[in-house]
């Protein structure tokens, strides 16, 4: 019997033991993997593959079934209606948590208007394809913990067009080891403030500007690990787990076929220590480059 999405409960939870996790980069795919990557870009209309869905990909199994099962939610009207909604939730929480303006001490150092527009380029990119990610990592924990996602025959409502905004920016990320020792050790904060395993590609691609990621991650530092911040996150995470469970399904992917294609890859418990992961950290990502993009507002 399909749980009421009032009594669905989904905590907010980091995994006791981080998993081991297995991203392939975008340049060493190819075949049918590289195909998945792809597809996973064209629909959710990201110029990037997720560590997430890298990670997931690991695990050929599930990452078919559950693809194939969502694929159709990722083109509705309703799903751009909902991403809205969470950019909207992050833009404003964003502002409770209050932002050291960046636009006149970049200015100081010289950044010129066109650097500060490519910025603001490139975070108005991860601000919009951080929420689809988000929300796939959500529907597979809702699933794989035993919650079903909206009946079969639910609103399904094709959505035609663009909704993400066009990169104009070069996608350039700067790899730890291609940087120099105080962009290395700004990684390394990152990592054990936020609890991380990994760097994420948001902060990897903004460090393409090491003085201004310095400074970016330097005025939201003091708000991490914060009451006021755990709550924000908490919140974009609760709106997260409302919309997998009304979002339509029109593939019907339910829990047990789910459930069963991690049991054919022979590592269900890897799997979904996997996706609660990333399931945990994607509302704080999202919080965090809504503070980068409210940090060049003033």
């Amino acid at each position: 019997m399909r749980e009421s999405v009032d009594r669905l409960h989904l905590p907010r939870r980091r995994p006791d033991t981080i998993p081991a996790l297995f991203p392939l980069p975008e340049y060493l795919v190819d075949g049918d993997r590289k195909d998945d990557y792809d597809d996973t870009k064209a629909v959710l209309q990201v110029p990037w593959m997720g560590v997430v869905t890298m990670a997931f990909s690991h695990y050929r199994r599930f990452y078919r079934a559950l693809w194939a099962g969502v694929r159709p939610t990722f083109q509705s009207a309703e799903f751009v209606e909902g991403a809205s909604r969470v950019r909207a939730s992050a833009e404003e929480l964003a502002t409770t948590l209050g932002s050291n303006g960046l636009l006149e001490p970049l200015g100081a150092a010289g950044y010129a208007p066109r650097e500060i527009d490519q910025i603001r380029e490139l975070i108005s990119v991860f601000h919009a394809g951080n929420v689809p990610y988000a929300l796939l990592a959500t529907m597979a924990r809702t699933l794989l913990e035993g919650h079903e996602l909206a009946p079969k025959g639910a609103l399904f409502s094709p959505f035609h067009g663009r909704h993400a905004p066009d990169v104009k920016v070069p996608f350039v990320l700067m790899e730890a080891h291609h940087a120099e020792g105080p962009t290395r050790a700004l990684y390394e904060d990152i990592k054990q403030q936020l609890r991380l395993p990994f760097v994420n590609t948001d902060y990897r691609a903004l460090a393409r500007w090491p003085t201004y990621f310095r400074s970016a991650w330097h005025a939201l530092r003091p708000h991490v690990q914060t009451p006021e911040y755990e709550r924000a996150v908490t919140a974009i995470h609760d709106l997260l787990v409302e919309l997998s469970t009304k979002l339509p399904n029109p593939h019907g992917l339910t829990s047990a076929a789910l459930r069963q294609a991690a049991i054919d890859d022979g590592a269900p418990d890897d799997i979904c220590r996997t996706v609660e992961l990333f399931q945990w950290l994607l509302p704080g990502l999202i919080l965090n480059v809504a503070c980068f993009r409210a940090q060049l507002t003033h």
